[in-house]
């Protein structure tokens, strides 16, 4: 029998999933797939990740669903040209559908996987998924990639209509008269951590529920306020690997509160801008800043990792990021500065110490953020702004208390003096700056 084989990516949910819902639409008996990845996987910096234990914890769950609705979910683990090639072999796939990714890696492996499944004539059907608006839907009215987020804000706003944040159906068709149930032996085991090689790593990420209404209402009053619980929806993780869906989010906040549904446009701005510019991913956008002069200090890099700066909101931050993943957006803003600014460290050595530790991890995001605190962009802070740690700590948490939730010892003898002066630094990598700028004409 043919069957059709829907592959997870980024989109860990049965409900209001595009592709999956054109797969189930296409007449084909369905079985999902997960592949776990070891093009990614073997790149992971410890064999005790929370992100694969998450994201292994909802492939089960997917599991576990598809078996209770009467079909079968493959997961394989291996390179996904390897995996898919063999999957070939064992069934007779007529089509493989699949939500689209923006990021350069997978846009390069989709077009492998592409050529691949041409070759055996099995259609290779893509849908956009994790963002409203992608690749070149938004423009500007002279046909460029727009570069000013306020000026695509706009156009987003205005392009966007009810019918876009509508769901798809992939939940009411989810059920066996759409899916394919295999034989358990020619299925074969699910992978499992310790069979790849790795270990359970559990840190807490909420459940995959849209957020409280009231914490929607005031987010525009409380996100900048990291002492509070709830002072943020705490979704973004559930945004990168898809468990929620970014048109139910979109609709929450439309109705709600347009300063959070303004911060998720950002996503789609950033993941579009990385698909324009992938070299972005690695480099500075502006060319007048690839040869900035960084100091690159590795003692003073690990005291940044470590949350030893002497400046309290910064090691507040970075303590909160090891024990937890997690880092609440200004806190991020005023950690990224120091490190690109205030050390004069290259903004990779800090895009990658992020990749390694948040939970919430996406790349687009994450270049786009740290090329705009150093100044490199295509969105950017002025190159020659340096914030001060101790004003952002004045307007953020003025009685201390996230920092004291984890920075214990500030105020005491055992607390460490500043690594450096915030003026001499801030004069140190302005002028190093400028003059790297005036060397690349």
């Amino acid at each position: 029998m043919k069957i059709c084989l829907f592959w997870h990516r980024r989109d860990l949910r049965f409900h209001d999933n595009a592709g999956l819902a054109a797969a189930l639409a296409s007449q084909l008996p369905v079985v999902p797939l997960f592949i776990y990845d070891r093009d990614i996987l073997d790149h992971l910096p410890n064999k005790a990740d929370a992100r694969l234990t998450f994201i292994f914890d909802e492939v089960e769950r997917l599991a576990r669903a598809t078996e209770a609705a009467g079909g079968t979910f493959l997961a394989r683990y291996g390179k996904p040209l390897e995996v898919l090639a063999a999957l070939l072999q064992e069934f007779d796939v007529a089509a493989v559908y699949t939500n689209e990714d923006y990021e350069p890696y997978a846009t390069a492996r989709d077009t492998a996987v592409g050529q691949l499944l041409h070759q055996h004539g099995v259609d290779f059907r893509r849908y956009k998924d994790q963002v409203i608006f992608a690749k070149d839907e938004i423009m500007t009215k002279s046909g460029t990639v727009p570069k000013v987020f306020g000026a695509y804000h706009k156009s987003f706003l205005a392009k966007l209509t009810d019918d876009l944040l509508q769901p798809y159906g992939s939940a009411r068709d989810f059920t066996a008269r759409h899916l394919h149930r295999l034989d358990p032996e020619k299925a074969g085991p699910r992978p499992t951590l310790a069979s790849m090689g790795f270990e359970r790593r559990e840190q807490y990420v909420p459940t995959a529920d849209l957020p409280d209404q009231d914490v929607v209402r005031n987010y525009h009053k409380t996100r900048n306020t990291p002492a509070l619980q709830n002072g943020t929806t705490r979704i973004s993780v559930q945004l990168r690997f898809g468990t929620l869906s970014v048109r139910q989010v979109m609709q929450q906040a439309k109705a709600l509160n347009p300063k959070l549904l303004a911060e998720i446009i950002w996503r789609d701005f950033f993941m579009m801008l990385l698909w324009h510019y992938p070299n972005t991913a690695s480099e500075a956008y502006d060319p007048k800043m690839r040869n900035v002069p960084y100091r690159n200090n590795e003692d003073e890099y690990r005291a940044w990792c470590e949350g030893r700066t002497g400046y309290p909101l910064v090691d507040a931050g970075m303590r909160e990021l090891n024990q937890t993943g997690y880092l609440p957006n200004r806190v991020r803003m005023t950690v990224a500065g120091f490190l690109v600014k205030h050390l004069f460290i290259d903004w990779r050595w800090g895009e990658k110490y992020f990749a390694d530790q948040l939970l919430d991890y996406e790349l687009a995001n994450n270049v786009g953020n740290w090329q705009w605190m150093a100044g490199t962009g295509v969105v950017s802070a002025p190159w020659f702004r340096v914030y001060s740690p101790e004003s952002q700590l004045a307007q953020v948490d003025p009685e201390l208390q996230y920092v004291k939730r984890w920075v214990p010892e500030v105020g005491t003898p055992a607390y460490p003096g500043p690594i450096v002066e915030h003026k001499f630094a801030r004069e140190r990598a302005v002028e190093a700056i400028r003059t790297a700028r005036i060397a690349a004409g």
